[in-house]
């Protein structure tokens, strides 16, 4: 009997973890496709990084590579919806039970309404009481619900796994206003899909709570966008453009204004503040806007 009991044990662990690894594994195959190319970013390092699909009320809504031992996303990415900019008031904070055990669903949950959350959950992730004494620091999403259209893929920003701790000062200062405006911009001027990819790098710094490092502090904020089909008469101003670009924020108090610049300079930026080799699109994210021909000026009578 011990011997069945045994077996049984064996079995059921086997099958927990073949449904963990159905959401977090070690690719991103069940949400390939929020990546340009269905290709994620390329070059980053790290020992105990988790890939999570994030599934909200059954339905995959972004994918997120999430540092488990820092208990923050590296980034997040997502395809852009055609938005209002109106944010959600009525969602509560979420966390990922993909990575605290074997889940039917997968599913996103609220966090419980109890004073000590459960360890499993605080062993895993990051959970609200890292950010109660982090007076300089707000909760800040790298899949944003004002770059989102429906009411379910705005509730699904709403987890702890999507955010990292940033200055207040540069969210409310900089780093909103210049989410509003490649909203507008990619409203007004892309045509098809906006693929997007939002990170930090990091500055070594940690949140602490009852005298244990809890959060990785991000020191640089990024965001790059590829949209592949795009309006070749928008203005002069924003015709460079596209079809990608980006931008990056310092997460300290010195200064927090956004500098924009081209996908290739950005990533150089990125490779010269880490040890990765990062390429955040599928070769750099091709136009796949068509030339009209020119007439063939042999063929026309005079």
């Amino acid at each position: 009997m011990h011997l069945v009991g045994t077996c049984v044990l064996c079995f059921s662990l086997l099958m927990a973890s073949l449904l963990v690894s159905a959401n977090v594994s070690k690719s991103f195959k069940e949400c390939s496709h929020f990546f340009y190319m269905q290709s994620p970013p390329a070059g980053i390092k790290g020992t105990n990084l988790r890939r999570v699909c994030q599934k909200y009320a059954d339905n995959l809504r972004y994918a997120t590579l999430y540092d488990s031992s820092r208990h923050l996303p590296l980034y997040s990415a997502y395809i852009f919806k055609k938005s209002d900019g109106k944010r959600r008031m009525d969602t509560p904070w979420m966390y990922e039970p993909q990575l605290v055990s074997d889940d039917d669903s997968g599913n996103m949950r609220a966090l419980p309404l109890t004073e000590d959350t459960p360890p499993l959950i605080e062993d895993s992730q990051a959970v609200l009481e890292d950010y109660t004494d982090a007076v300089e620091y707000r909760r800040g999403p790298l899949n944003p619900d004002l770059h989102q259209s429906e009411p379910d893929d705005k509730s699904s920003t709403y987890t702890l796994t999507n955010v990292v701790p940033l200055l207040t000062n540069l969210l409310d200062a900089s780093w909103n206003p210049y989410l509003d405006i490649i909203r507008r911009r990619l409203n007004n001027f892309c045509h098809g899909k906006s693929f997007i990819v939002t990170g930090v790098t990091l500055s070594g710094g940690t949140l602490q709570r009852d005298n244990r490092d809890r959060l990785g502090i991000p020191k640089y904020l990024w965001l790059a966008y590829c949209c592949p089909k795009f309006d070749r008469n928008s203005p002069y101003e924003v015709r460079f453009m596209f079809p990608s670009y980006g931008g990056y924020a310092l997460n300290e108090q010195t200064d927090h204004s956004v500098v924009e610049v081209p996908l290739k300079t950005l990533e150089s930026f990125l490779k010269s503040h880490t040890d990765n080799d990062l390429n955040i699109f599928y070769k750099g994210c091709v136009s796949e806007n068509t030339f009209k021909k020119k007439r063939d000026l042999t063929s026309v009578s005079v």
